[in-house]
């Protein structure tokens, strides 16, 4: 119940970048129950391929704490987190990752790789999936369907899916 609370926070910052015309992925930070920074796919509009949602959050959170380690931290994503993202996450030392949709394409908490399983790795954060993945996944699909129908429009070309 508290995960779904916090992670439609997350698809309400998804909102946000959505309406910047980034990939709708948003996240938010929870330190002792309440949310202390929230962030949403910037990476276009900022010319920043580190301005993930995750980054943005984390980036927040440190600002607001003072402090670049966010111990006792938890962070929910509507999208499964890349290698970068979760690599911060490590960094940072957040007790708990909690995504929404599983990414097949470049998930780094169990897609493809689960970071927070290697062993080697120095930092090991309680990672949970699949919280509200339908509303997330959904998220997504409506936004890709949208961006290939004005593809479509404006070129009257098909595009790709798979580019997508």
């Amino acid at each position: 119940m508290r995960d779904a609370i916090y992670m439609q926070q997350a698809i309400s910052q998804a909102h946000n970048a959505w309406a910047l015309g980034e990939v709708p992925v948003g996240a938010v930070v929870v330190k002792d129950g309440e949310v202390i920074a929230t962030g949403f796919n910037q990476p276009i509009g900022t010319h920043d391929p580190t301005a993930h949602a995750e980054i943005m959050a984390l980036r927040a959170a440190a600002a607001i704490l003072g402090n670049y380690r966010l111990p006792g931290c938890e962070l929910y994503v509507t999208l499964e987190p890349c290698a970068m993202c979760s690599g911060a996450m490590m960094h940072a030392r957040l007790s708990r990752v909690v995504f929404g949709a599983p990414d097949p394409k470049t998930g780094a908490c169990g897609s493809i790789v689960n970071l927070f399983e290697q062993e080697k790795l120095n930092h090991h954060a309680e990672v949970v999936g699949g919280v509200l993945a339908e509303e997330c996944g959904a998220l997504l699909k409506d936004f890709f369907a949208a961006r290939r129908r004005a593809v479509q429009r404006t070129t009257g070309l098909v595009p790709d899916p798979d580019l997508a």
